[in-house]
This record gives structure tokens, sequence and C-alpha cells, in this order.
């Protein structure tokens, strides 16, 4: 296994994907002629399910777009289905301590770094490729965990400390909640605190990552040295692309 995503993140580059919220492999077999470098299958606030992920993969079969997966919560059943079918990388949501990262990085590593189980399906070409998979997918797949709520900040510092945890993401909207501010995602309370896990991820190595409303907000995070950005997601495309086309058309 071979995982050019992990590849650019740690050569410095900044790396731009979007969130895939629609379950048809249509979605992604049309953005994938796009320059996105991955796509996150969200199984966590979507409605499809795990084949649907599986489904929305194999229209990736000629791209260059890594797939990776969002679980709904940091469950080893759901973070070994989505890893075992063929997803690069998993994204954890509210992980608001150390030892919730280290659980991620248990369910995410093969023994002796974790405790997950061998049968990776789809990921090693249904047992053709098993003993490549499973000799590198420790050290390929990404593990990215979500920094969402005043907690997770305030133990920022020792999440990035564990070992085996890739991208640390801070979610804006949930953060912006955790924070008192409801909806008011530009308050500069938000970008500092934005900022300082920036910093954290500098001193340890880490990837700092986040998502993207406007194109706008997208040259903000980058400007605070964000490397890991989504840009928005499939429904946020096709309500504002319609929107427009609509509004353009009328007298």
């Amino acid at each position: 296994m071979k995982n050019p995503l992990r590849e650019k993140l740690y050569s410095g580059k900044t790396s731009l994907g979007t969130w895939i919220t629609i379950g048809s492999p249509d979605v992604t077999d049309t953005l994938k002629q796009l320059n996105f470098d991955w796509f996150v299958l969200d199984t966590e606030h979507s409605y499809f399910s795990i084949e649907t992920a599986r489904n929305l993969m194999l229209a990736l079969l000629d791209s260059k777009t890594v797939p990776l997966v969002r679980v709904g919560e940091n469950d080893q059943y759901l973070i070994k289905r989505a890893l075992d079918i063929g997803s690069y990388g998993i994204l954890v949501p509210l992980v608001n301590t150390r030892e919730e990262a280290q659980r991620v990085v248990n369910y995410s590593k093969y023994p002796p770094m974790g405790s997950r189980g061998v049968g990776p399906v789809r990921a090693a070409a249904y047992g053709n490729n098993l003993r490549e998979y499973v000799t590198t997918a420790n050290d390929e797949v990404l593990v990215t965990v979500q920094i969402e709520t005043q907690l997770a900040l305030s133990n920022a510092d020792s999440i990035a400390e564990t070992k085996g945890v890739d991208i640390l993401f801070v979610g804006p909207s949930d953060l912006t909640m955790s924070l008192g501010l409801l909806t008011d995602r530009g308050n500069q309370r938000v970008a500092d605190s934005m900022q300082s896990v920036v910093k954290i991820c500098e001193r340890h190595g880490k990837i700092p990552g986040t998502l993207a409303a406007t194109p706008e907000e997208a040259k903000k995070w980058q400007k605070l040295g964000f490397k890991f950005i989504a840009l928005g997601s499939d429904s946020k495309y096709l309500f504002q692309g319609a929107k427009n086309f609509l509004e353009q058309s009328q007298n």
C-alpha cells in the first residue's frame, strides 16, 4: 500500500479536498475530474452506508483522488470497516483527550502498534496482496482526529503527542458552538483557537487540517498555516451552482 496523500502532506505541501455527502457514485465520478487531492466520504452526518462508501470509492479507481472515510464515532468496528473497504485514512469526530486519540490509533493500526483485526478484504485486493497490505498499512494509513470542543482545545497538546496520529482536524462550526458563539465562525476567538492548534501541530510534527465554507475562508486558513483543507462539500456545490445559475438567468 502506498499513500500519495500522506507523502504530499509530510513533505509540507498544502492539500485540498472536499466532503462527499451524496451517496451516488456519479458524484465522485464527476468531481474526480477536477484536481482534488482527496475526498472524505462522510458516514457521520450523511445518510449512506459503508457499502455505499465502497461504491463511491470504486468510481475513483482510475483517479489520483485519494478516498478517506469519516466514521460516526470512535468505535473499533466502524474504523475497521472503513479501512477494510480500501480507505487510505480515517477521520474520527469529537476526540477530546489523549486517551481517546490513543483509542483511534489502536483501532487503526495492526499489532504491535494497535489492535486492528486482520481481514482487509477490498483493501488487500480480496486477499491477493494481503502480505503487502498488512506490512505497510501501519505506515501508510492516515489517522485524523477532530478537534471540535473547548475540552479538545485544552488537550490538543497531549493529543498531538500521541504516536500514530497524523492530522489534527479543527471543525470550525462545532468549535464555534462549543465556544458559545453559535454560528459566528468569523469571530476572532475562533481564528485564535484554530491558530493555537496549528502551532501545536508544528511543535509535534503533525498536520493541521480544517474545513473552509468559502474560497475566502480557504485562503484565510492557508494563511494561518493549515495544510489539509476541505473545500466545502458536494451538496454545497450542487445548491450554490444551481442558485447562481438561476439568479443570473432571471431578468
